[in-house]
């Protein structure tokens, strides 16, 4: 591959890294709903959504609400990032503590630590689409949901 073709790739994916970057720290881990406006596609398709939540901006806007309802401490941490073409791989746990709703859970007032593995595809400079993983056992375990042995 030339000099300049790995140049260019290599700027891409940085610059799509650091769109994930603001997608956790100025987006997912602020309560300010306006910063997805730069960084999110008004278009955007979130696989793990609930079907009612999947497609659209302001759909995320209503998740990454809902979430901070629930947990208003939340802290996502980059721990690994990955970028390939069009997409970045993040393993990206987060901590909080459970003080609010939750899907028809109450609030507990537990703190949980919860790891997660998602991938974000990125175009035209916002994220479009995202997959992810989430240990949700884990977390219905802490929050005393489900037992220990489930």
């Amino acid at each position: 591959m030339p000099a300049q073709t790995m140049e260019k790739k290599m700027t891409t994916l940085e610059q799509n890294k650091e769109i994930v970057r603001r997608l956790v720290y100025e987006d997912l881990n602020t309560d300010n709903r306006e910063a997805a406006n730069d960084i999110v596609a008004e278009d955007f398709v979130d696989h793990t959504n609930p079907p009612h939540l999947k497609y659209g901006l302001e759909n995320h806007k209503e998740i990454v609400r809902i979430f901070h309802a629930a947990f208003p401490d939340v802290e996502w941490i980059i721990e690994d990032m990955i970028a390939e073409g069009d997409k970045v791989v993040v393993r990206m746990p987060f901590r909080a503590t459970h003080r609010g709703d939750f899907f028809g859970i109450p609030a507990t007032g537990k703190q949980v630590y919860v790891d997660g593995v998602h991938i974000l595809r990125v175009a035209n400079g916002k994220v479009a689409e995202h997959w992810g993983s989430n240990d949700d056992l884990g977390l219905m375990r802490q929050l005393g949901v489900l037992p220990e042995g489930m």
